[in-house]
């Protein structure tokens, strides 16, 4: 898709007013600014607007849209309050209008961004409004149809998505220097909005396709494309290495668990510079039965998404390079998936972990912190300056925090909180989550080092200590956990139904802090 930066509306509507509907004017408008929109003088034309808005009452609430066909093909779209608007704000507008676009067949969308404070009229505040703009779009018009069949070919040849995309902002006297910032952040959204949508088509791929072996021949073919070092161990492997842990969530499955770990260095790294190792753990359970402590029906349906974090992961490191960070990042997965047959673990199993601590398996249920224990201390073992793990880990985490938070915890509040500020800006919603010494208590085991269940309460943040067990505290570490927004049933904002790709644009925006 070809984005554009327009500095002035009078040639384009001249172009456009011709009654075709190969284009469409997309306006955002604030609740309460539905009759003063068109303060901006190169808006004056589009006065039949605001007469139609005041005819039909219209009330700009956030999401709430109208199209006005005649003169020129226009929609109309809230972005709520003024004093509420963010950057998300803008990618729902860019998203809706997509949407309208794509329904109406139209070649192109002209997005006329409501007037805005100062702030974001800066280098900075431009680049990321531009990368909003984009990723609405991109994220907005996303779908996973691979296997409908019918869909696939009805729609075969036809042009559905608009091409083109102008960005028009009202009131900003536009400079050469605010234009490149403009397109650097239009490319930059581009940029990861195909890392979210690679990361959603994966996670969105059933069990019957995107098996451990899948995932890791993934990870050996980004590898090879980008020139990355890649480390795969199979089963003999992992126990060899002590991973007793991660082996025993996988040991009930036909399709063997694999270890993966890639490496991506900058390419112009100095020999004699040291720089910055951060590590990227992904939960990568590829679907999750409960084990022997089998899910209710209701609450197994999409236990596909349940390696989102590997996803995550595995996005992030296909596209990381296009980037130019200046870090060596590392992504690692420890992909299984959990089963429930004869040879499958039992509650009450004890297990010796790659740390050397033991767990008493209380429920084979909760297995994604057994296969992230292991993951982690492999972590720490290699050494890093900042690990960040991504995980479907608790249904606690939804409980406290709905369904579109995520929960950040760890040990260090500098990195949690750089992380939930970055979130912020890439509009994906996260909230820290205390740990609690006086629940330590709920993971003592009467015959192991520690057991796998906290209890009733605080099931978030007894399971986040959990992992912080296998976490050097000399490193920095940062636990995500993604259980609530990572898929949708129904969908929301700019994500369509099923998997979001969560987590991938809040660290890709973390990451490029560290340019080269």
């Amino acid at each position: 898709m070809e984005f554009k930066i327009l500095d002035s509306l009078k040639d384009i509507l001249k172009e456009k007013g011709d009654g075709k509907l190969e284009s469409i004017f997309a306006f955002g408008i604030f609740e309460g600014d539905e009759g003063r929109f068109l303060q901006d003088k190169n808006l004056k034309e589009f006065d039949f607007i605001y007469k139609r808005l005041k005819r039909i009452n219209f009330k700009a609430k956030k999401g709430k849209s109208t199209i006005i066909e005649y003169p020129v093909y226009s929609t109309v779209c809230g972005v709520g309050k003024k004093g509420k608007f963010n950057y998300d704000s803008i990618r729902y507008f860019a998203s809706i209008s997509s949407k309208i676009s794509e329904t109406n067949r139209t070649k192109e969308i002209i997005l006329i961004i409501p007037e805005l404070s100062r702030e974001y009229y800066t280098k900075s505040g431009l680049f990321y409004l531009s990368a909003a703009v984009a990723e609405g779009v991109e994220l907005g018009l996303y779908k996973f149809k691979k296997y409908m069949t019918k869909d696939n070919e009805k729609n075969n040849n036809k042009i559905t998505d608009p091409k083109v995309v102008r960005v028009y902002f009202s009131g900003l006297k536009i400079t050469e220097e605010l234009v490149y910032s403009a397109k650097d952040g239009l490319d930059f959204g581009q940029k990861t909005s195909l890392a979210a949508n690679f990361t959603r088509d994966l996670a969105n791929e059933p069990g019957n396709v995107v098996t451990p072996a899948y995932l890791a021949n993934i990870a050996e073919e980004i590898a090879e494309r980008k020139n990355m070092e890649c480390e795969i161990f199979d089963e003999e492997e992992i126990i060899k290495k002590g991973m007793n842990a991660f082996y025993g969530v996988g040991q009930g499955s036909k399709n063997p668990s694999r270890f993966i770990h890639l490496v991506y260095k900058p390419e112009n790294k100095s020999k004699n510079t040291k720089i910055k190792r951060v590590i990227l753990v992904g939960k990568g359970v590829t679907f999750d039965s409960g084990g022997l402590s089998l899910k209710p029906s209701d609450f197994m349906t999409t236990m596909k998404s349940d390696k989102s974090g590997a996803c995550a992961v595995l996005g992030i490191m296909k596209y990381i390079d296009d980037f130019d960070v200046n870090l060596e990042i590392h992504g690692i997965i420890a992909a299984c998936e959990n089963m429930p047959d004869g040879g499958a673990q039992r509650p009450d199993d004890i297990v010796k972990t790659l740390s050397g601590k033991t767990v008493e398996i209380e429920n084979t249920d909760a297995e994604g912190r057994l296969t992230l224990a292991d993951a982690l201390s492999f972590a720490s073992n290699i050494g890093a300056d900042e690990i960040i793990d991504l995980a479907t880990l608790t249904g606690a985490c939804v409980v406290a925090l709905g369904e579109y938070t995520s929960g950040v915890m760890g040990n260090d509040k500098e990195l949690i909180g750089n992380i939930i500020s970055t979130s912020q800006i890439s509009g994906e919603k996260m909230w820290e989550l205390p740990f609690d010494d006086d629940m330590r208590e709920k993971l003592l085991s009467s015959v192991a080092d520690i057991k796998n269940l906290g209890g009733k309460y605080g099931g978030a943040m007894t399971a986040g200590m959990f992992l912080e067990e296998f976490v050097s505290d000399k490193i920095k570490w940062c636990h995500i956990d993604i259980a609530g927004p990572s898929f949708t049933k129904a969908g929301f904002s700019y994500n369509p139904k099923g998997a979001t790709g969560v987590g991938v644009r809040t660290l890709l925006y973390y990451l490029i802090q560290h340019k080269i």
